[in-house]
């Protein structure tokens, strides 16, 4: 059987959740071929410095204007036109994927973003493949544009998400609940000592774990200053490559810096809490890892609705300034029971075994 595994690299999330699938596929699915395709690559030039270059721009410096777009394509009278012209744009800037649907003839196509999603089904529409197409949503929330005609399967984070497609009008039977995969890396099983150890910090002292994503946006800065003098940082820069050769020349007190890691579990393990950016795969991650988060610089649309369902399971805080930061990381480190009870709370949504209940659909 030949199944597909397709992503858009528009950011980490959408990637990381598709690597997680195909890793488990490959591994326990011998009875399957496996494909892991970027749509990106055979896009026109226009769609890819979209997606390359003009979101990474918007939801770092023009978040009004992306907060005014997600309205538009989100908001009832203005979404039926949003959608044709989207629709559109997709299908003449990605005429090299639907060719490589139709020629390699999947028998499954899994998609983790709703572009890929998107001209998949429209394909189906018009019995171009015959693919069973399962749509992984990513985050927790649903944009209209994750719902498309032609879609077999929904696979979503959490039973609020998936009571917005039921609102949306889809059928109960084409949703299932196995949550966003991830790394089995994220598995809490190494020993905290041994890793304080690797990256020379004290086992003893409060951890805060800082990063944002791949662009490593936020005011990381004045968050590590604020931080210095109450727990130990540690800081990931990622690509932001400024900002970390300047930390790393100020040397700040109790500020561990790194730049673009490979081992945000190890990091994890060592933390008593994390301040990220609530992504719905970096969400995922965190949960799996009993790490608590506090959600910083989220993008106006997904990453907000991401806050309020996971504020309706009681898992997380959002703060308003660095202050409230600060004063939450104090009262979390002087309450340690406190953190342990908000801890329980990760329970009720952390879903580990999201690739194994997506590969089961394969039949």
């Amino acid at each position: 059987m030949k199944v597909l595994i397709t992503y858009a690299s528009a950011g980490a999330g959408h990637r990381r959740a598709a690597e997680a699938i195909y890793d488990y596929l490959k591994n326990n699915r011998q009875d399957l071929r496996c494909e892991l395709v970027d749509v990106l690559p055979f896009a026109c030039p226009f769609l890819r410095f979209c997606y390359n270059s003009g979101y990474p721009f918007l939801v770092s410096y023009a978040t009004w204007l992306w907060a005014f777009f997600f309205w538009l394509t989100e908001f009832g009278l203005t979404r039926w036109i949003s959608r044709k012209c989207s629709f559109i744009v997709n299908y003449f800037g990605c005429r090299k994927f639907a060719s490589y649907l139709i020629k390699e003839e999947f028998d499954f196509i899994i998609s983790t973003h709703f572009l890929n999603s998107e001209l998949a089904a429209n394909l189906k529409l018009r019995n171009k493949i015959q693919a069973k197409l399962i749509t992984v949503i990513t985050d927790f929330g649903v944009h209209p544009f994750w719902v498309s005609a032609g879609t077999d399967l929904y696979t979503v984070a959490s039973e609020l998400t998936r009571d917005k497609l039921l609102d949306m009008g889809i059928s109960a039977d084409m949703i299932q609940v196995p949550g966003i995969p991830f790394s089995p890396s994220f598995v809490k099983t190494q020993d905290r000592i041994q890793l304080a150890e690797k990256f020379g910090i004290d086992k003893d002292k409060f951890t805060v774990l800082v990063m944002t994503g791949s662009f490593g946006s936020g005011p990381l800065e004045k968050i590590a200053e604020s931080l210095m003098c109450q727990a130990q940082v540690l800081l990931v820069c990622a690509n932001n490559k400024k900002l970390f050769c300047r930390l790393q020349k100020r040397n700040l007190e109790n500020v561990k810096v790194f730049g673009f890691v490979n081992n945000a579990e190890e990091l994890m393990v060592v933390s008593n809490v994390i301040i990220t950016k609530p992504g719905g795969s970096s969400i995922a991650e965190c949960l799996n890892m009993e790490l608590l988060p506090i959600f910083i610089s989220a993008i106006p649309g997904q990453e907000q609705e991401n806050i309020r369902v996971l504020a309706s399971y009681g898992v997380g805080y959002a703060p308003k300034n660095i202050q409230q930061i600060k004063e939450l990381v104090v009262e979390l480190k002087n309450n340690p029971q406190k953190l342990q009870s908000l801890k329980k709370n990760i329970g009720q949504v952390a879903k580990p075994l999201a690739c194994q209940e997506i590969a089961s659909v394969i039949r």
